[in-house]
């Protein structure tokens, strides 16, 4: 299964759970563990994650654990051992555009949601990334899940050890920051 047929859940959709799964909480952004033959109901099927309904709340799946929706599950992304750093900055760009609000049926990078990223070698020789990136309010409780969808997309390459995000209101978002595409896709024009 790719990205594509990710799409081709509907929305409403009910499935059970193959196996206990590890999902995120939303808004919260902590794992918490689904069990297996809950019922769920698809919410969004965006990028390479579904946010799903359960029991009241919402929690986000990440395509590694997509056969827990009976589903063929996405590899982890990742890049050989011998890319640059401009092989590396252009994969989190990659993978931060699989990043979806789970609300907003826009990546964040389209969404205008980030404003840039810093790949920095430490002392210890780790490489870390850090991630500049805002919120459509400030009162917008899905930074964390944001947040820990990314780091957890970004460190599947084994060049990056560490991922920061940090959430900034400043410049304040606006929709002028979206892309064409972005407000094509809301309605926005």
């Amino acid at each position: 299964m790719d990205i594509e047929q990710v799409a081709s859940l509907e929305r409403g959709q009910k499935l059970p759970l193959q196996r206990d799964v590890e999902a995120i909480a939303i808004p919260f952004g902590k794992t918490e563990t689904l069990a297996e033959d809950s019922i769920v109901s698809v919410m969004q099927a965006k990028g390479s994650t579904v946010s799903v309904g359960f029991e009241g709340r919402l929690y986000l799946i990440e395509g590694r654990n997509l056969d827990a929706l009976g589903l063929e599950p996405l590899p982890q992304p990742t890049l050989p051992e011998s890319a640059s750093d401009e092989e590396i900055e252009a994969f989190v760009w990659e993978q931060l555009r699989t990043c979806f609000d789970p609300e907003i049926p826009v990546n964040i990078v389209d969404l205008g949601l980030v404003y840039g990223c810093r790949l920095e070698r430490l002392i210890s020789g780790e490489r870390m990334v850090t991630i500049r990136m805002t919120l459509t309010a400030p009162g917008c409780g899905m930074g964390d899940v944001i947040a820990a969808d990314a780091r957890n997309k970004i460190l599947g390459a084994p060049q990056i050890n560490k991922v920061h995000t940090e959430i900034v209101f400043s410049p304040p978002w606006s929709r002028d920051m979206m892309s064409d595409e972005a407000k094509l896709e809301l309605g926005m024009f």
